[in-house]
């Protein structure tokens, strides 16, 4: 079973984007927001994950698992992790710091990475462009690491389509 995992803090849009490309109605556990940062942010969070998949034109059906955006659900992050292929970091450009956030979720996964590949999807840039695609492409060549990033709506079948080709891309580049 191939499965790629999305993860990022909340909000970035991870169970939006597993929901526009799903085959299947995603299976979500998102609930009420309790902690103070959810409620400022958006009305329900999610709190083990998001599943759904899709299949490639090849006839491959690839899982996606989208991961909790909080940390305090970070074990769900290794058991989501556990076999999978690959990973799509969403990061939110309207967030305070979303390169910070970026190094954040590079470090969590730092071993999942170094043994598959990962992709960079930068969502709402339409609703803050206080960082552009270059600054996170300089945070990554400071960290020394060469990662695709692309600017995407997560609403949008074919940005996210994109970042699973892009993955695919890189996966294959370490066999």
């Amino acid at each position: 079973m191939d499965k790629i995992i999305f993860t990022g803090p909340m909000g970035a849009g991870k169970t939006t984007a597993i929901s526009s490309i799903s085959e299947i109605p995603p299976i979500s556990t998102d609930v009420r927001c309790s902690d103070e940062e959810g409620k400022t942010r958006k009305n329900t969070t999610t709190v083990a994950m998001d599943y759904g998949y899709i299949t490639l034109a090849e006839g491959e059906r690839i899982h996606l698992y989208g991961t909790p955006g909080q940390e305090r659900f970070n074990y769900m992050w290794t058991i989501l992790s556990k076999g999978g292929i690959g990973l799509v970091i969403l990061l939110d450009n309207a967030r305070p710091n979303p390169v910070e956030d970026l190094n954040f979720y590079l470090d969590a996964f730092k071993d999942f990475i170094s043994e598959t590949g990962v992709v960079v999807g930068i969502t709402r840039t339409d609703v803050s462009q206080q960082f552009n695609l270059s600054h996170y492409q300089q945070n990554l060549m400071q960290r020394g690491q060469i990662v695709p990033v692309f600017e995407i709506d997560a609403r949008q079948p074919n940005d996210v389509k994109i970042l699973i080709h892009a993955l695919l891309a890189v996966l294959q580049g370490f066999n």
